[in-house]
């Protein structure tokens, strides 16, 4: 019988419900005729082995629900490509909420905006107990920008039940030195920080970049300017919970570029919400600069993608790289897929060096810094 990925995902929004089509999506498919995939097998695994064991969330029209009708109650918005989904026997439980949710939203129809559940909340030993039981491998953060204390307490969840952890957030848990260490000490994979787009707009805005550089084009100043209508841009017109959202984004760009800009000459983050978006993000992202003989040009680009299946693409190879570190014993920030799949790693490399390390790890199982 062939092995699977036990999975728990905290937070059952677009990106998890994307994710989870995705799983279903793809049990239908084959190596030859995929679309979408970076990696059909990773270790032995397809799409198709990974399993949702458990799930969290705080909003009220999912806790109680069975994840197969979770993922598609309000206010997810994002396209359905796999229908179909059989009742799976996980029913969401309710979450911690502290600082997960922002008291701006309250002033915004129920359709696009969190509904708290009334349920009361689990303390972390609950949380354990349910990560244990329900043999979870990985452990997802689906949590919204800004959530950095409840960041922090369901990293701290994982360490105690023993599973790997996947931050697609921008709260620094995997480049932080503190936590990566813990997770070492345990012999838990981790990958994170903040998760980039299949393709997205960090990293077509790091390929141009990268590509200025190789040709001898001084970069002058740039901007990356984003619009979407779910949850997570609506989240976002916080500007206080933005701090490590523009610092994950812009680092990752700054770190190809063949000399950094100054802080005034680099603008990237979200720019505000647009309701009949919904899921749809729009990138518009301009780059100014100097060509031979000092001539000036400049570049426009505007790039809209469905926001969370561009997540999930690279999701479905996060967690299956944390499976292989853990049937190989391997523990610790996994480097070459954190700088593959995230903008704010551990360490940074550019795209091209990151996709070799990756798949050095894939196929080699080497992890080097």
């Amino acid at each position: 019988m062939q092995p699977s990925i036990k999975i728990a995902v905290v937070g059952i929004g677009n990106c998890a419900g994307s994710l989870i089509q995705g799983i279903y999506y793809y049990k239908n498919q084959n190596a030859t005729d995929a679309v979408g995939l970076m990696h059909w097998e990773i270790g032995g695994y397809g799409p198709g082995d990974i399993q949702i064991a458990a799930a969290l969330d705080i909003d009220r029209r999912k806790v109680g629900q069975d994840v197969s009708r979770a993922i598609f109650a309000p206010p997810n918005c994002t396209a359905v490509f796999e229908p179909d989904i059989p009742e799976m026997g996980v029913t969401v439980q309710m979450g911690r909420v502290l600082d997960g949710f922002s008291e701006h939203l309250q002033g915004y129809p129920e359709t696009q905006t969190f509904v708290l559940s009334s349920e009361p909340e689990p303390d972390m030993d609950q949380v354990v107990e349910l990560l244990k039981s329900s043999g979870a491998d990985v452990l997802l953060n689906y949590l919204p920008v800004g959530s950095e204390e409840a960041t922090r307490f369901y990293a701290q969840c994982a360490l105690e039940a023993g599973t790997a952890f996947v931050n697609n957030m921008p709260v620094f848990i995997v480049s932080n030195p503190e936590w990566s260490q813990r997770f070492a000490a345990r012999n838990l994979p981790i990958i994170g920080d903040d998760i980039k787009a299949q393709l997205g707009a960090t990293i077509v805005h790091r390929t141009l970049g990268d590509l200025f550089k190789k040709r001898g084009v001084r970069l002058e100043r740039t901007y990356q300017l984003n619009t979407g209508g779910n949850t997570d841009f609506l989240n976002m017109l916080n500007q206080n919970r933005l701090k490590s959202k523009k610092e994950s984004k812009t680092e990752s760009v700054q770190s190809v570029l063949g000399a950094r800009l100054d802080p005034d000459d680099i603008h990237i983050g979200p720019s505000d919400y647009v309701a009949w978006q919904k899921d749809n993000k729009v990138c518009f992202l301009r780059m100014e600069g100097r060509l031979f003989g000092d001539v000036p040009m400049n570049l426009e680009l505007r790039l809209s993608v469905e926001d969370s299946p561009n997540s999930a693409g690279v999701a479905i190879d996060a967690i299956r790289c944390c499976k292989l570190a853990l049937d190989r014993g391997q523990g610790g920030p996994l480097y070459g897929p954190s700088a593959y799949l995230m903008k704010h790693p551990p360490r940074q490399y550019c795209d091209d060096t990151a996709y070799q390390l990756t798949e050095d790890f894939i196929l080699k199982g080497t992890n080097k810094p």
